[in-house]
């Protein structure tokens, strides 16, 4: 039979590394990162990454495993991803995959297009032309030579706008048009619980979030992080509250509007991540939790019982 995996899915801090962890211990389960940011070692605090309390009570993976110098990418996370699936399956437990990351779970789910390598020079002309014209700049030019990859991308993208242009310019196809050809899915059947708390408690869930990463030396992580004099386009100078916390040790702004920025930007992030969840198929089975939760292994047996039968039903 065809191996069974869980998705826990939602915005930022609706509590899926919470639930996961529950649901890990209840079903014999190893808790699999599907955050891009939360696979960086140097920043535990600020990316809200599980304790190392919670990675002792159950198996982790692929938290905290790259150097912030590393840019990580879809392609590479899906085939480690795969490959810690693989491992826990034979060892007998449930892949449970948590994050917020939609893209990720689409390409795990779905497969990945196979882009030939753009080459050396492409990925230097790409990396040149954002330094030197900026994001919004160099998505302009994009649009005017690819405007299918341009129309799905966000200005301010730098990451994503580098690489369509790298795409482009050394394939001669643009990167949509990659994306669209055949690709192969993952052997495994899925299923997927979504969280999708109101509004107004997941904005007082950013709130409480921020001040528990400050009490637990966010500051010091991002001080350290500016230490290590990183290309800013690093993906990890892109993870919420490393620009803010910055402008702050730096004496641009107060605490308060750093955190302030941080809520406002988070929240902002939320609702695309809220869109996409609501646009797109996380799963063949699909299960939402729109209220909510305080996350035990008593409160799900009394408050969410179909969460719990929504699981144990699957195998």
């Amino acid at each position: 039979m065809t191996p069974l995996a869980l998705i826990v899915a939602g915005p930022t801090a609706s509590g899926k590394s919470a639930l996961a962890l529950e649901l890990a211990e209840r079903f014999r389960g190893t808790i699999i990162n599907a955050d891009a940011m939360q696979v960086y070692r140097e920043l535990r605090v600020l990316t809200a990454r599980p304790t190392p309390e919670d990675e002792a009570r159950v198996p982790h993976a692929l938290y905290g495993i790259r150097a912030a110098t590393e840019a990580g990418s879809v392609a590479w996370w899906r085939e480690a991803a795969l490959a810690e699936m693989d491992t826990a399956h034979h060892r007998g437990r449930l892949p449970i995959l948590a994050g917020g990351g939609g893209m990720y779970f689409a390409t795990l789910t779905d497969g990945l297009a196979q882009i030939p390598d753009a080459g050396p020079a492409a990925r230097a002309e790409a990396r040149s032309l954002l330094k030197q014209i900026g994001p919004a700049a160099l998505h302009a030019r994009l649009a005017q030579h690819d405007p299918r990859t341009a129309s799905g991308l966000r200005p301010t993208d730098s990451q994503r706008i580098a690489r369509a242009w790298e795409v482009w310019r050394g394939t001669g196809t643009g990167l949509a048009a990659w994306q669209a050809t055949k690709a192969q899915p993952a052997s495994w059947r899925f299923a997927a619980i979504l969280l999708d708390p109101p509004r107004t408690e997941l904005r007082a869930a950013i709130r409480r979030r921020f001040a528990g990463m400050l009490a637990g030396g966010a500051l010091e992580e991002v001080r350290s992080l500016m230490a290590l004099g990183l290309d800013p386009d690093l993906p990890i100078m892109r993870a919420h509250g490393v620009r803010e916390l910055a402008e702050h040790l730096h004496g641009e702004i107060s605490l308060e509007e750093a955190g302030r920025r941080i809520e406002l930007v988070t929240g902002q992030y939320t609702k695309r991540q809220a869109t996409w969840f609501r646009h797109h198929r996380l799963a063949a089975h699909v299960h939402t939790i729109r209220a909510r939760i305080t996350v035990s292994t008593k409160l799900l047996e009394r408050n969410c019982p179909d969460t719990l039968a929504f699981i144990e039903g699957l195998g």
